[in-house]
């Protein structure tokens, strides 16, 4: 029987960004594809990875990547999936684009859910906080003008207030995943 392919990119949050959460991307890719995926890449040193899967159901995907990281290193690593047609949604509906030409200002925060509305609207720049968000279902857009090493809106911040776990990617690096995801 033949089992149509779903390809999507997964987001592995604190891979190789230092400390004990270095995972060599050749192994990385090997681990995936004896975990049952095909077509495995991955982009850059960071946990970004596309490939093809025998199912469309994102969270049995999220569960065959966290196994084999979990047989292989011992370490519980959450991941975030999204499919080809999310990800281009996502580049479809940055509300920063027309007010930011430098790319390296802006940002998307996956969340592994969709906030409770209450959660979401406690989701607000804190005090002096020169950058802004704006949540749209599972992602929040970052425009960050003194860059994402400075801002006050990052992973911690994100998840205290909604309740969810995430990571975040810049944008170039999201062009780049969405393009690899088309295939």
């Amino acid at each position: 029987m033949i089992c149509a392919m779903t390809r999507f990119v997964a987001l592995l949050r604190a891979v190789n960004i230092g400390g004990g959460s270095s995972m060599a991307m050749v192994e990385l890719r090997q681990v995936l594809a004896d975990s049952g995926f095909s077509d495995v890449q991955t982009y850059i040193q960071s946990g970004n990875v596309v490939l093809d899967a025998d199912t469309d159901d994102e969270a049995e995907v999220v569960a065959r990547i966290r196994r084999g990281i979990s047989d292989k290193w011992g370490k519980d690593v959450p991941v975030l999936v999204r499919s080809h047609d999310e990800m281009k949604a996502i580049v479809a509906a940055n509300p920063y684009l027309d007010v930011e030409d430098d790319l390296t200002k802006l940002h998307v925060t996956f969340l592994d859910a969709v906030p409770a509305a209450d959660k979401a609207a406690a989701l607000v720049p804190p005090p002096g906080e020169t950058g802004v968000l704006t949540l749209l279902g599972r992602e929040i857009f970052l425009h960050v003008p003194g860059g994402y090493g400075r801002t006050k809106l990052q992973n911690v911040f994100v998840e205290r207030k909604t309740g969810t776990v995430s990571t975040t990617r810049n944008w170039k690096s999201v062009l780049k995943l969405t393009e690899l995801v088309a295939g």
